[in-house]
């Protein structure tokens, strides 16, 4: 697979394009942002712990029959995967509340969530990420409404295996973002899943081993996440 030009750089992720016009190389570098990109900082190994604690997920992911963009790992921190047209919206679950929705609801971080929540993001840093509905979706023809029903199941069944997976960790899946993006015209998870878009606690001690770390300036942001890897089974390399 041959690696060509950049066709876009996120906050903490590059993608290439290759010699085949459906597949993309990711690159997950340093970088880390919080705050709309207002905190940076490039902290060692994160991208290749994060590239391949994502390969983890994803596979287990397709273990379970959720249809994923992720193909493999071509290095420590870089994989392959399927090109999509994404859709600009953002699938939130929460489990426990924490985050935005305490500041939005006025509502105490901790609480257990039953049912959990479900909410859409517009994807735009410069408004802020919103929070949109299906209506918003369907009238700006973001996607259709069945895409809308898919990306909501899929986003589900993640939460019927990832919590159990992380509770077996002794962890506590707060909460998680997915993006979906359309193939051959079939939706698809795409993305990634790392400690960057989802929140993990200890189950007993509460201490936060995720993307908090570095917004609240807690330090061991990294460690944090080769800590969660390492409850998971996962062997990091970092050459």
């Amino acid at each position: 697979m041959e690696k060509r030009d950049e066709l876009y750089a996120g906050k903490a992720k590059s993608v290439y394009t290759t010699d085949d016009a459906d597949r993309l190389i990711m690159l997950f570098r340093d970088d880390t942002s919080a705050f709309d990109g207002k905190k940076k900082e490039a902290l060692a190994r994160k991208g290749a712990v994060n590239n391949q604690f994502n390969a983890a997920i994803m596979e287990k992911l397709k273990a379970a029959g959720i249809p994923c963009h992720f193909e493999k790992m071509l290095s420590a921190n870089e994989s392959l995967v399927k090109k999509l047209d994404m859709i600009p919206v953002e699938c939130v679950v929460r489990n426990v509340s924490a985050g935005s929705i305490c500041r939005r609801l006025g509502v105490e971080e901790g609480l257990e969530l039953n049912p959990p929540t479900f909410e859409f993001f517009l994807k735009n840093d410069d408004l802020g990420d919103p929070m949109v509905n299906d209506y918003h979706i369907r009238s700006f023809g973001w996607a259709t409404d069945d895409q809308v029903a898919q990306m909501k199941a899929l986003t589900f069944q993640v939460n019927d295996v990832l919590k159990q997976l992380f509770l077996d960790g002794g962890m506590l899946l707060v909460d998680y973002k997915l993006e979906f993006g359309v193939f051959n015209g079939e939706v698809l998870l795409g993305d990634e899943f790392s400690p960057d878009g989802c929140r993990l606690w200890d189950k007993e001690t509460r201490e936060k081993l995720d993307k908090d770390r570095f917004r609240q300036g807690l330090g061991g942001v990294v460690e944090a996440y080769e800590e969660v890897g390492r409850r998971l089974g996962i062997a990091f390399n970092y050459e």
